[in-house]
């Protein structure tokens, strides 16, 4: 099968960029008589995967899809040589394609429509330029991170429930075990974006009110964003290497996630496979993908969360009961079952225009 990827996703730092990542190079590795096509522009860094075929272009990405965008040309699947079998879209994002050609798109969560105030100008710039709804009716068929996105994907979208269907992301396996940190502080652990629908102001608060009680605990922020995440025992660590981050995971107290929004949510679930208790807001997806095995809190409830980074800092035995069943629950996300499913949904794709 020829398969075309938007490769745009592949160069994100943050939960998209992982998603594709991951998942390409699952596919690449259980489906080798494949072949997987991606443009490479100036600049692009592509991953190094048997099966992976570029196809060199010398003018700016961001130039050659905002004419993609604006009119319709160039096409994507003429980028790639054309004669695809599938085209797969790891994300919406401003394209053009050939109506002839089948498309399956990934969708990670919908709040670039239920919170358009969280984003920049550009980034909501970028959204008018994709045209999510009119994707979304364009695709073939459409893959949600989570049953909690496919939900609302059905309820704000009226789509066919026959065209979209969940697919998990899997989790990155952990690195070797590194020597412990030493002697320092007990920490709490945030790993995301610092932007709002990921509330770090709300953190901030319950952080605060949380050591004018008696937390003992750091908070260590791995990430980069416009929104603050600062105060008295704030470490902010900026992008740290998987081996750093598994690190921090394994030694931390536990991961704090106090989102409005997820689609999916990597941070708690990759803790897990290290035994680390989260503390996350009761959204629908961490009901979904962890159950009773976090310390859930109404989300934006600074009081509770400050409670609960108190309660999980003195209650070792609470955390050593979390961490064990939130690693059970994680064990469930791999790259090769979520490779399996998505190929299935890229055959499906390919078929169902025949």
């Amino acid at each position: 099968m020829k398969v075309g990827v938007d490769a745009r996703a592949l160069s994100g730092p943050r939960g998209i960029g992982r998603y594709a990542r991951g998942l390409l190079a699952a596919l690449t590795e259980r489906f080798p008589a494949d072949e997987f096509h991606v443009v490479r522009h100036p600049g692009d860094t592509l991953p190094d995967l048997p099966g992976l075929v570029a196809h060199p272009d010398r003018r700016p990405r961001r130039a050659v899809f905002t004419a993609a965008a604006l009119t319709g040309r160039p096409r994507l699947d003429h980028l790639l040589g054309g004669d695809l079998d599938v085209l797969w879209l790891p994300a919406p994002a401003p394209v053009a394609v050939s109506r002839s050609v089948p498309v399956l798109l990934t969708v990670h969560d919908l709040s670039f429509e239920q919170r358009p105030g969280d984003f920049t100008p550009y980034e909501r710039l970028w959204h008018r330029l994709a045209r999510p709804g009119r994707l979304l009716h364009r695709a073939d068929r459409i893959v949600a991170d989570s049953a909690a996105t496919q939900a609302v994907l059905l309820a704000r979208h009226r789509l066919a429930v026959d065209r979209v269907e969940v697919v998990h992301p899997g989790l990155r396996a952990p690195s070797a075990p590194a020597p412990q940190q030493g002697d320092g502080p007990p920490y709490l652990l945030w790993v995301g974006a610092l932007e709002p629908r990921k509330a770090p102001e709300v953190l901030a608060r319950a952080f605060a009110a949380a050591r004018a009680d008696g937390l003992q605990a750091e908070l260590r922020v791995v990430g980069d964003g416009r929104s603050p995440l600062q105060g008295a025992g704030i470490r902010r660590l900026g992008r740290v290497d998987d081996d750093e981050l598994d690190a921090l995971y394994r030694d931390a107290l536990a991961v704090v996630t106090p989102s409005r929004d997820e689609g999916f949510g990597f941070p708690p679930l990759e803790a897990a496979l290290h035994g680390t208790p989260a503390v996350v807001s009761d959204l629908p997806v961490f009901r979904e993908t962890l159950g009773d095995a976090a310390l859930r809190v109404p989300a934006g409830d600074t009081v509770a969360l400050g409670a609960a980074l108190l309660r999980i800092e003195r209650d070792a035995a609470l955390r050593e009961d979390l961490g064990t069943r939130a690693r059970a629950a994680a064990a469930r996300f791999t790259w090769a079952a979520a490779a399996d499913a998505t190929h299935a949904a890229l055959v499906r794709t390919a078929e169902g225009r025949r």
